[in-house]
């Protein structure tokens, strides 16, 4: 069995982000694919610490969260506030 490690994908990137991204990785001796993974895994990384955030809840009448979402997580009640956005 053959497992692929590494996969080649096209991105499309607006030409001054492109053109500052080639400046900095030339200035650092650094690659354009060493600085896009880079990018990336810190952009994934923000996003998964902030997913894991459950908000403090406040409510202003009564006794909090129905039985419903009581052990509910933050995506759980996110899905469920706009599930008629469908």
């Amino acid at each position: 069995m053959v497992w692929v490690t590494h996969m080649k994908t096209t991105v499309e990137l607006p030409d001054d982000l492109l053109v500052r991204s080639r400046n900095v990785a030339r200035r650092e001796g650094a690659t354009l694919k060493a600085l896009i993974e880079e990018g990336l895994h810190l952009a994934l990384r923000a996003r998964e610490r902030k997913s894991d955030v459950m908000p403090r809840i406040q409510p202003f009448k009564g006794d909090g969260l129905t039985p419903d979402f009581q052990d509910a997580g933050w995506a759980q009640i996110r899905d469920e506030i706009y599930s008629d956005r469908s």
